[in-house]
Order: C-alpha cells, then sequence, then structure tokens
C-alpha cells in the first residue's frame, strides 16, 4: 500500500502552482458544461425546431469553435493569454445567459455560433498557459493534469444538466453562463494579472519557425491526428448507439459505461505518464495509443456481446486514449516557441473542433451504407493508417526532431515559471 500511495505522490508533485490554479479554472469550468450536451434536445422538445433544424444548429457550434480556435490562438501570441482566458470566459457566461432567451431559429443559430466562438477561443490561450508554467520535464503531466479536470468537470456537468434539464431547460443556460464567470473570478483571485508576465515578442534570431501554417511537418501531424479524432469520437457518439441497438443495453448501463471512461483516466493517466514522460519521442506513444485505439474498436466486431466485454471494450479505448492525447500535448509544444506558441495550440484546437463537426455525419453515413460492422472496420483500417503514418514522420525527421527538442529544452530552462 504505501508503495502505491507513492505512486500517486509521485505523480502529482512537482508541477507549478499556477498549473493547479489553471486545472482548478478548468474543473469549475467544464462543471458547468450543461447546454451543448442537451442542446438537440433543447431544440426539439422544448423549441419545437425539426431534427434538420437542430442539426444546423450544432453545425453552427461547430463552425464557430473552428474559427473561435483560429482567432483564439492570434490573440493569445498579440495580448497574452491571460487576458484572453478571462476575457473569453467572460464573454462567454454572458452568451451562454443570452442564449436562454433566443427562441427564434435565427437569433438562437446566431447566438450559438457566438457563443461557440468565444467558448473555443478560450482553449488556445489555456493551453499556451499551461506551457509556460511548466517545467521541460513535466509538460506531459501538466496537461495530463488538466485533462483530468475536464473529464471531472465533464462528469459533474453532465449529470448536474440531466438533473437541471428535468426541471427547467433555461436552468441550463443560467448555471452554464455562472459557472463561466465564476471560473473568470476564481482565475483574476487566484492569478492576479500583476503578477503575470506577458510573452516575449517575436524577433526573427529566435524564430525556428514563424507559423504553423508553415510548418510542414506540424501540418502533417495535424491531417492525421484529424483523422485519429473523427476514428475517436465514434467513441461517444456512435458506439453507445451500437450498445443500445445491436447489443441490447439499457441506457443506465451505457451510462456507466461511458463513466468508466472518465473514472478510468482519472485513477491511472497522471501514474502512467509519470512512468513514461521523457522515456521516448512523443510520437512514439501517439502512435502506440492510436493503435491501442483500432484494436478497442475491432473488438466491437469480434467479441460477443455482454457487459464484460463492454467493459474491455471501453477500458482498451480509454487506455489508447490515455497513451496518445496526453503526448498529443507534448508534441505541439515542442515544435512552438514562446511568441508562436498560441497559433500551435489554436491549430491543434481546430483539428479537435473540425473533428466533432465531421464524426457524427461520417459515422452516420457509413452506417447508412454497411451497418456498424462497416463502421467499425473502418476505423480500425484508419487508425492503422495514422499509426504508420505517425511512425513514418518520427523515422523520416528523426534527426530534425532531436534536434528541435534539444533547442526548445534550451529555451525553456531560460523562461520565468
Amino acid at each position: 500500500m504505501p508503495s502505491i500511495i507513492q505512486l500517486y505522490k509521485n505523480a502529482y508533485s512537482g508541477l507549478s502552482r499556477n498549473n493547479w490554479y489553471l486545472s482548478i479554472v478548468m474543473l469549475i469550468n467544464r462543471s458547468g458544461t450543461m447546454v451543448v450536451p442537451f442542446l438537440t434536445i433543447y431544440c426539439v422538445k422544448q423549441l419545437h425546431f425539426s431534427v434538420e433544424q437542430a442539426g444546423y444548429i450544432m453545425a453552427l457550434f461547430g463552425v464557430g469553435a473552428i474559427l473561435g480556435a483560429f482567432i483564439g490562438g492570434k490573440l493569445s501570441d498579440r495580448i497574452g493569454f491571460y487576458d484572453m482566458q478571462t476575457g473569453t470566459l467572460l464573454s462567454g457566461g454572458i452568451m451562454f445567459i443570452v442564449l436562454g432567451f433566443q427562441h427564434t431559429f435565427t437569433t438562437l443559430g446566431a447566438g450559438t455560433f457566438i457563443l461557440s466562438l468565444c467558448n473555443e477561443a478560450f482553449r488556445p490561450a489555456n493551453s499556451t498557459a499551461i506551457a509556460h508554467y511548466s517545467k521541460p520535464e513535466n509538460k506531459t503531466r501538466s496537461y495530463s493534469l488538466h485533462r483530468l479536470a475536464v473529464n471531472l468537470g465533464w462528469a459533474v456537468g453532465a449529470a448536474t444538466g440531466g438533473f437541471l434539464a428535468s426541471i427547467n431547460y433555461h436552468l441550463l443556460f443560467w448555471v452554464d453562463g455562472c459557472t463561466n464567470i465564476l471560473a473568470a473570478l476564481i482565475l483574476l483571485k487566484l492569478m492576479p494579472r500583476s503578477h503575470y508576465t506577458k510573452p516575449v515578442s517575436f524577433t526573427k534570431s529566435t524564430s525556428r519557425k514563424s507559423s504553423p501554417y508553415r510548418d510542414k511537418v506540424f501540418v502533417t501531424f495535424i491531417v492525421l491526428i484529424t483523422l485519429f479524432n473523427i476514428c475517436f469520437f465514434q467513441f461517444f457518439v456512435m458506439e453507445p448507439v451500437f450498445y443500445k441497438l445491436e447489443w441490447h443495453f439499457n441506457e443506465r448501463f451505457i451510462g456507466a459505461l461511458l463513466a468508466l471512461n472518465g473514472i478510468f483516466i482519472a485513477l491511472v493517466e497522471m501514474v502512467m505518464i509519470n512512468q513514461l514522460e521523457g522515456k521516448r519521442h512523443p510520437l512514439s506513444f501517439i502512435s502506440i495509443g492510436v493503435l491501442v485505439t483500432g484494436v478497442g474498436f475491432s473488438l466491437l466486431n469480434v467479441l460477443p456481446p455482454g457487459a464484460i466485454a463492454g467493459v474491455a471494450i471501453v477500458l482498451i479505448i480509454t487506455f489508447g486514449e490515455m497513451l496518445s492525447m496526453p503526448f498529443m500535448n507534448a508534441y505541439w509544444v515542442a515544435r512552438s516557441q514562446e511568441h508562436n506558441r498560441g497559433q500551435y495550440a489554436a491549430l491543434y484546437a481546430m483539428s479537435w473542433a473540425a473533428a466533432q463537426v465531421i464524426a457524427p455525419a461520417v459515422g452516420a453515413q457509413v452506417i447508412g451504407i454497411g451497418g456498424f460492422t462497416l463502421l467499425w472496420w473502418l476505423l480500425v483500417g484508419v487508425c492503422g493508417a495514422v499509426c504508420a503514418g505517425l511512425l513514418l514522420m518520427y523515422y523520416f525527421n528523426k534527426e530534425q526532431n532531436v534536434a528541435a527538442d534539444l533547442y526548445h529544452i534550451e529555451q525553456e530552462l531560460q523562461e520565468p515559471l
């Protein structure tokens, strides 16, 4: 028992105080995440929109997310991640409350787009802040702590949101908005602006790559990761439907399986990352994680229906997620510098936003053509191709990767925490 306690103690030690503060802010923010998971139901049941109209509303949310990430990254590098975080949290909170008063298709669509733009503009700034307040040897763990806060907050928000929706849907907008504003106020309290140091200005002498859009290796990485993200989102979008329609699980058990994902991450990820961080290049771990996720999807076609199979599949896919996603953050941070980190974070966030928009449409189309069996085998093939692509990226750019890692470590050792 003492050895297990020591493992957890080591996993959570050495992280900067500011990164703990940022995780607390994220936990509060995510604990109020209620509107988005129930927005489609709200449109259809409360506002009596058609299913097609509800789909358009969600599409506008996705478009706003992509544009918000792009703008957020640009502004983070110009005005600094501190002001961007507080500004987007406050504006997003106000927009949640305003959105609750919109009852027509046009006004709700416009409000959803603006809300999504504000919300997603927060992400690059937040990701840049985590990198800024981390040490070179614990950047991956810092992002894992952030993921832990996101997962715990999401679990609380979804559960609370379901309860509030059964009482009054308008409560969702007020609680979501107020938690956004509360997160901004807590950020201001825990990390006063007077203690904030603005990122260094752009100088050609310190710039290896001025823009992530000109970094061909990174753009290739983003394309591969977007393909993987489209696959991974099927875990939340189509896999629950599969469990209901094909394996005949009830909603309570399906909910428990999804909750298992967050619980497993909370219990294992930080300890695992503490043991792996710095042992190999991030692309190695990412490729293995992508492959493991593909194996998890293949088991949906291989294993016989049953509760044990469902639990095993969720654990395997979650393990692939834990092995790949923290190191994705480590990779984009390693390729960026202080003056352009927001833009690198933005392009990475845009990959996630685009995948969120594309995944449901792709999943539905494939199921319509060949059923769930075709979908799972297709995901296995894509994951395998992405894994191969990541490995080729690493081996063809091996010397460049090593040189870049050494360069960034030298630069980061000179940065104030």
